[in-house]
């Protein structure tokens, strides 16, 4: 084999021991630092955990108030791990706008007018998800209520809430459509392929806290 040209072996080998034995020294200097620093770290985490709960905490109150006062965008509206969830579908689009919200019951719109805060519709490889967030007037559960079950959507009042669906169940693929109404706020979301697990039970506890 041939020697590189200008190395010196005599000079390489202590060099090279030199070396080691620094790196060894220094490896023994900071041994006693480790478990400080494993420590540091993990006080770090717990730190920044206990953080970020309370600012969820904080932002449950916001979104519902927000809301109520109409200053709501799209990426306020959703809890982070439904937000992550839409976000990452291949090909994942959002279209943040007020438009009206997306049932085919033209005449329970027209009945309600709702003021729209805000309407996020989500386009990706997996299907459409579009979700409208309205303000309507405190009546505006027995109106929904009274035009959807004709309408062949299944409706439960619960927790001071109407919800109501029709289509395909949530983490299934196919059509659907589901309503919230709660607290002078009616929640729409239409879908037109995978429907995420619990997407409206989601949006609530963002909202109202559970």
């Amino acid at each position: 084999m041939a020697r590189v040209a200008g190395r010196n072996r005599w000079i390489a080998v202590p060099v090279g021991i030199l070396c080691a034995a620094v790196v060894g020294a220094l490896v023994w200097l900071a041994a006693p630092m480790i478990p400080v620093s494993v420590a540091w770290v993990g006080d770090t985490l717990r730190d920044a955990s206990a953080r970020q709960a309370a600012a969820l905490d904080r932002e449950d109150g916001e979104v519902r108030r927000a809301l109520a006062e109409g200053g709501v965008d799209c990426r306020a509206a959703y809890p982070d791990s439904l937000w992550s969830e839409l976000t990452w579908r291949g090909g994942s689009l959002l279209d943040q706008s007020t438009d009206a919200p997306p049932t085919g019951a033209d005449a329970l719109i027209d009945a309600l007018g709702p003021d729209v805060v805000v309407t996020c519709a989500w386009r990706s490889d997996a299907g459409a998800i579009t979700t409208a967030f309205t303000r309507v007037g405190e009546d505006a559960a027995g109106l929904v209520d009274a035009a959807l079950r004709g309408q062949g959507f299944t409706c439960v009042r619960a927790d001071d809430a109407l919800r109501c669906d029709r289509g395909s169940a949530a983490g299934e693929a196919g059509a659907s459509e589901h309503h919230i109404v709660r607290d002078g706020m009616w929640i729409v979301t239409s879908a037109d392929g995978a429907y995420p697990e619990e997407f409206d039970a989601r949006l609530e506890k963002h909202i109202w806290g559970w």
